[in-house]
């Protein structure tokens, strides 16, 4: 008997599954409410120099304000106010004659004595805290970067952690440290400061993301796998349209930083009624809590009978550990061939799903539409990719709708290139097409990685592609920056990057309907035929038929 008969005995998709599947949605709010935060905290409104630098006491004075900008800034090309240039004194001449005089004619020097913001549609962002504009203007767009490095760096600690200690307790911890760093963005005095604790948000999050994905897909059976992996991912496309509403009302970044962490409040409470993955715990030779879980596992859903026959030791044959002792790290990802090959294949899908991903979502306002609205969009739009990805993983399987979902995101990049930006429209609906599809491409890898890795690695596994993933989410903030140079080689490089890891994706093996790998060995198929073998002769011996659990192999 495997792991999966015993789930399938116990209702592997019934009450206490789906009660454990809301407890985590609990804190997963607060992942797209972080990860899409700088689209509105960082958000530069529109300004112009501080111009009381040039009040000479005399007729400045006597102006009107919009006489005051006239005689005082340059305009551009298209009639408005330069953002970062001022007059070196006031142009009165310009009050007569100002529709035939070149501004150029006049020097001009970099603002003085600060800025002045545009706060109609936001009331305060760190653009406007700190005035990072002009040549801070990088400063400001890496703050995203700031954040997904942290993510970077939890992902793969946050893996070793949940592995060595468990997926509860390596939550609980994910949820203390995101909470203090998340409260502490909120109240930062100077921009070094905020740089630190958002890094330190990342870190924490990043627990939040691998963890609760793992611990639901353990604890179901191999038929509500995919469905369930779809509806974890719900979660995230609600709550991406939620945050543009709760921006619009909550628009001073420090209040809205504070309320995108606030849910984990309530998920440290819920922490408590979180079961440990049994899985995890048999193959670390804690069979008495296992038992205990399954238990309760079964009291909830009404088969308590089947528990009742089943002792604590029995467990323990259900799950083969190599060695007992034994403890894994990431170095058992590139240890042997097949697993080498997976780590190097899937880690590259990763980076190219979260570097197109992210570089379309972190460019809410690269298409000529109001942000709100567009970041509206771009979550509502998720919600029919699911329906998508479910028919598409159960039809034509996890690798082809890895392949087929990548390159499809990466056409719609290409596409959203060749519109002109006079048809903002129609790039949103583009744009908007290409995220539903990277959005697909992100609710499958997390699947189809679940499934790769074995039950002694599976979170070392997530933890080492999530790391991956967050170096293309770190660099496309600066991909963009390159847009000062060449127009259209961020939406360049981000289709080459979904190509390539589309390619990359047509590599690894299917996982549809097979049961999870316990171990290394399971991956790389020493023990198959031992496993195959021994477990016919005893359900011969025990006058069983055998057919009855080929599919478990």
């Amino acid at each position: 008997m495997k792991f999966e008969n015993v789930l399938a005995e116990l209702d592997g998709f019934g009450r206490y599954q789906l009660r454990m599947i809301l407890l985590v949605v609990i804190p997963r709010i607060t992942l797209p409410f972080h990860f899409l935060l700088n689209n509105f905290i960082a958000v530069i409104p529109s300004h112009h120099c501080d111009i009381s630098s040039l009040d000479d006491g005399g007729l400045f004075r006597n102006l009107s304000l919009s006489e005051r900008l006239a005689i005082s800034i340059p305009v551009q090309e298209d009639g408005t106010l330069r953002s970062c240039e001022m007059f070196a004194e006031p142009q009165y001449q310009l009050l007569s004659n100002s529709s035939n005089v070149a501004d150029l004619a006049w020097p001009t020097v970099s603002c003085q004595t600060g800025w002045v913001y545009d706060n109609s549609t936001f009331k305060s962002t760190l653009a406007t805290e700190w005035d990072l504009v002009c040549e801070k203007r990088r400063v400001n767009r890496a703050t995203a970067t700031i954040f997904f490095m942290g993510v970077m760096l939890g992902a793969a600690v946050f893996g070793y952690i949940s592995d060595r200690f468990g997926r509860k307790n390596g939550l609980l911890v994910s949820y203390v440290t995101t909470t203090l760093f998340g409260l502490a963005s909120a109240f930062s005095y100077n921009f070094p400061m905020f740089a630190v604790m958002r890094f330190f948000t990342g870190f924490g999050i990043s627990g939040i993301s691998i963890i609760t994905i793992v611990l639901c897909i353990e604890w179901v059976d191999i038929k509500h796998r995919t469905a369930v992996g779809v509806l974890m991912s719900m979660d995230w496309s609600v709550s991406t349209a939620l945050l543009p509403i709760v921006a619009y009302f909550v628009n001073d970044w420090r209040y809205l930083t504070a309320t995108a962490t606030s849910p984990l409040f309530l998920a440290m409470i819920c922490w408590r009624w979180l079961p440990e993955s049994a899985r995890w715990l048999i193959s670390n030779g804690k069979v008495n809590t296992a038992h205990f879980y399954l238990s309760n596992c079964a009291k909830v859903n009404g088969r308590e009978q089947f528990m009742a026959d089943i002792k604590p030791e029995v467990l323990s044959k259900v799950i083969v550990v190599q060695t007992q002792n034994r403890k894994y790290s990431c170095v058992d990802l590139v240890r042997t061939p097949r697993m080498r090959t997976r780590s190097l294949l899937i880690g590259t899908v990763w980076f190219g799903v979260a570097c197109t991903y992210y570089g379309i979502s972190l460019n809410v306002t690269g298409f000529g539409v109001n942000i709100y609205l567009t970041q509206f969009i771009y979550g509502a739009i998720e919600i029919p990719a699911k329906a998508f990805i479910l028919y598409s993983l159960n039809r034509i399987g996890r690798r082809l709708s890895q392949t087929g979902t990548l390159v499809l995101t990466g056409l719609c990049i290409i596409c959203s290139m060749l519109i002109p930006e006079a048809n903002g429209v129609f790039r949103t609906a583009v744009g908007a097409l290409g995220k539903m599809f990277a959005e697909a491409a992100f609710t499958t890898v997390f699947l189809y990685t679940t499934e790769l890795y074995p039950t002694v690695l599976r979170q070392n596994g997530l933890g080492y592609c999530s790391f991956m993933a967050r170096i293309g989410v770190s660099v496309s903030p600066l991909i963009m920056l390159a847009e000062e140079v060449w127009v259209p080689f961020p939406h360049t490089v981000f289709s080459l990057v979904a190509f390539s890891a589309a390619l990359s994706a047509y590599f690894l093996p299917e996982t549809q309907n097979v049961r999870l790998p316990e171990t290394i060995e399971d991956v790389e198929q020493t023990r198959y035929r031992l496993l195959s073998c021994s477990a016919a002769q005893l359900l011969t011996a025990s006058g069983n038929n055998p057919d009855e659990t080929s599919e478990s192999h």
